[in-house]
């Protein structure tokens, strides 16, 4: 007669060491993925697991080892396709490393930052990575402060080292108005970013100054109006350019959707693009892909710098090493929204 003796608690890493017949570190070693063991050994501890019912609390070893495997991410509003790209590069790279990942929408002025890093702090959150938050002294110091690894994504801080990683702005925007100069176009007005923008709006405005310049070309101010990389503000501005009725033969739009708000205003006005005037994008994203006529743009490697900066994150969450800041390289996608001119 077999006598089953009910455990009145739940099983412990000691029991599953002994019915495995190997010892306690080794049973911590295959639970932690780390190396030490033979692949018939962790065969033995996972069927004396299964035998056990024994479930592993990462949870309550985490919080002994004051440590969640979460991140956050910092947004401050997802309105664009650019985020969809960089979020999954972070969520893939994060789920290798066996993280999770907690979005946060900031707001588009980054107005609920110190609420989130407030409740980041109380959850003991492991990392935070900021993407493409608005240029602001208080933001970069609360995230200094807060004592939780940072890094930031298509932003970089004018005051304090936060490790970052981005493409050059100037040079892709310089690029991007060399480019329609090479396609003969000497009208060339800008859909800028904001003007108190100083991190991507003023050095994209830049670098379209500096090639105009290059090229010998005039800087006429009222072929440039202002937007805050959304669609709804590249309509307005688009709209302010035409009513200033300045000559142009292209545009250079300081991001994908806001391109895509300056061909519609134009269709809607019975302008055809490019056969009216040309545009190029900067990003893309999904929208330029699929964009009537598809648009000629930048392209950022926005999954590649969200891989990456969940890396240089994990860099210092495990390490305790600040990562170099990255760089990363651009390239002109050219598609059907820009023709040449004689």
């Amino acid at each position: 007669m077999e006598i089953i003796v009910k455990m009145s608690n739940s099983p412990t890493i000691k029991d599953v060491a002994r019915k495995a017949d190997v010892s306690v570190a080794t049973v911590s070693r295959v639970l932690n993925n780390l190396p030490g063991f033979s692949p018939e050994t962790e065969e033995r501890v996972r069927k004396a697991m299964d035998a056990l019912g024994y479930q592993y609390n990462a949870v309550a070893r985490n919080l002994k080892l004051k440590k969640t495997n979460i991140i956050a991410v910092l947004i401050p509003h997802v309105e664009t396709t650019f985020y969809v790209k960089i979020l999954n590069g972070i969520e893939d790279s994060a789920q290798l490393h066996g993280y999770n990942v907690m979005v946060c929408h900031v707001g588009v002025s980054g107005n609920r930052t110190q609420q989130y890093i407030k409740m980041l702090l109380e959850r003991q959150i492991d990392g935070i990575i900021g993407c493409s938050l608005p240029p602001d002294e208080k933001i970069d110091t609360l995230m200094v402060q807060c004592g939780i690894p940072c890094v930031l994504v298509s932003t970089f801080s004018t005051r304090y080292s936060i490790p970052y990683i981005r493409v050059d702005d100037f040079e892709a925007s310089y690029a991007a108005t060399s480019y329609l100069i090479e396609k003969g176009h000497r009208k060339i007005a800008m859909l800028a970013g904001s003007q108190d923008d100083a991190v991507a709006g003023a050095l994209r405005l830049k670098g379209y100054q500096k090639s105009l310049a290059d090229h010998k070309i005039p800087y006429n101010e009222r072929l440039v109006t202002y937007t805050r990389f959304s669609y709804e503000t590249g309509v307005e501005a688009m709209k302010k350019l035409l009513r200033s009725k300045e000559k142009f033969t292209g545009i250079v739009a300081c991001c994908d959707e806001v391109a895509v708000a300056a061909i519609s205003v134009a269709y809607r006005q019975g302008l055809n693009v490019p056969d009216d005037f040309s545009v190029i994008g900067y990003d893309n994203t999904r929208t330029a892909e699929m964009s009537i006529p598809p648009l000629t743009t930048v392209s950022q490697p926005l999954y590649k710098m969200g891989e990456d900066s969940f890396n240089m994150l994990c860099l210092e969450i495990e390490k305790g090493n600040k990562a170099a800041n990255q760089v990363l390289p651009f390239k002109i996608v050219e598609r059907d929204s820009v023709k040449k001119v004689k």
